[in-house]
């Protein structure tokens, strides 16, 4: 009897680590469908900007200081660079903002000017200044990890929303909405 129900006890010790990852692949799958919260709360949201004074990242544009977004008016902030992918795929949507009457301004992380000017000449330039951030001192020092992130600033140079990722389609009315209350 022992020598039977050994067989089959060693059977299904062997469907087990199957059987383990595919709940593992099945719990991955379900989190990626439906996430928590694509909300990031920041610690830097409410905060003042620091004080900075980056140099002009591009011609014709000038550089970008924390005075120059304190200014009494609401402004987006675009973490970006020349050699981010997914900064490219949200440049229409910047594009739109800008054109919505939205001051966008940007900070260009660890880039080269030449590399940029391409960059803006294929993608558009929606920004009215764009500071070059070469260490990415200023980026961290706003709580961002990463390109491309965007912030509101409201016009006292008070982070008022943390926009992490792409700037998709769908989040162009959800920021007017943003930049509307720190205009208040």
């Amino acid at each position: 009897m022992s020598e039977s129900a050994t067989p089959k006890t060693s059977r299904w010790a062997l469907w087990l680590p199957l059987a383990f990852f595919g709940a593992f692949v099945g719990l991955v799958a379900w989190n990626l469908i439906h996430p928590a919260s694509s909300d990031v709360p920041s610690r830097f949201v409410g905060q003042p900007l620091p004080q900075f004074d980056l140099p002009a990242a591009a011609e014709g544009r000038p550089g970008l200081s924390r005075a120059d977004m304190a200014n009494g008016k609401p402004k987006l902030l675009n973490v970006f660079a020349s050699w981010c992918v997914p900064c490219a795929a949200e440049s229409a949507q910047l594009a739109q903002l800008a054109a919505a009457g939205v001051e966008v301004d940007g900070i260009a992380i660890r880039d080269h000017k030449a590399d940029l000017a391409v960059f803006l000449q294929r993608n558009g330039n929606p920004y009215a200044r764009i500071g070059s951030d070469d260490v990415s001192a200023v980026q961290l020092a706003i709580g961002s990890s990463g390109v491309p992130e965007s912030f509101v600033i409201d016009g006292k140079g008070v982070i008022r929303h943390q926009h992490i990722g792409v700037i998709m389609p769908d989040d162009v009315p959800k920021l007017l909405a943003k930049l509307q209350d720190a205009g208040r």
